[in-house]
């Protein structure tokens, strides 16, 4: 079953994850559970965008969704906010406007007479893992990740991720599976492979 990348577009507002520095000089703050955040929007400062993310946080955990990649960028004179959610099935429209009606008006007391546009979206079956930690969602799920060490593909299923690395187990003929640990500096990019 093909999981589409769904939105729930309204009011404004978007902010980049990403890690150390971005282009033009933007600077990243460490939000809640070591996810990266890049703040370019003037005024703002990169604690109040770390503290906007935790009580973001706190909204979706009430609602059984984690909050995957948050980015507030400011676009012709309002506020952008792109939220990446998941909660472990398939995200849906009708979920992504659920979230979108409840973070609303926390988005409305941070960003007081501005205009706020709004995108709520899944992370899609085609997402690339943008931050280590987000290997802890995708727990149980197919996975491709390129590799440095071998300069190719390694396909398996995502069993655990820690601080340093995750573990795939590789199926290898029709019923022997063998678990492989990679480490995140052997891997240039990871992908859900759905």
């Amino acid at each position: 079953m093909r999981q589409a990348d769904k939105s729930a577009k309204g009011t404004k507002g978007t902010k980049r994850a990403k890690g150390a520095t971005e282009a033009k000089g933007t600077k990243v703050a460490e939000g809640a559970k070591g996810a990266n955040i890049a703040n370019n929007v003037v005024g703002i400062e990169n604690q109040e965008i770390a503290s906007l993310r935790q009580s973001l946080e706190e909204v979706l955990e009430g609602l059984k969704f984690s909050l995957v990649e948050l980015t507030v960028s400011k676009h012709r004179g309002s506020v952008q906010i792109r939220a990446v959610i998941y909660n472990g099935e398939a995200v849906g429209t009708d979920d992504c406007s659920k979230v979108h009606r409840a973070i609303m008006p926390r988005l409305e007391l941070a960003f007081p007479q501005q205009d706020i546009y709004l995108e709520v979206s899944s992370p899609g079956i085609n997402r690339l893992i943008k931050n280590n930690t987000e290997f802890q969602y995708y727990l149980g799920k197919n996975m491709r990740c390129y590799r440095t060490d071998i300069s190719d593909w390694t396909a398996g299923i995502l069993e655990s991720a820690d601080e340093t690395g995750i573990v795939l187990t590789i199926k290898e003929g029709t019923n022997t599976a063998q678990a492989l640990r990679l480490e995140f500096d052997t891997i240039a990019k990871a992908k859900l492979d759905c």
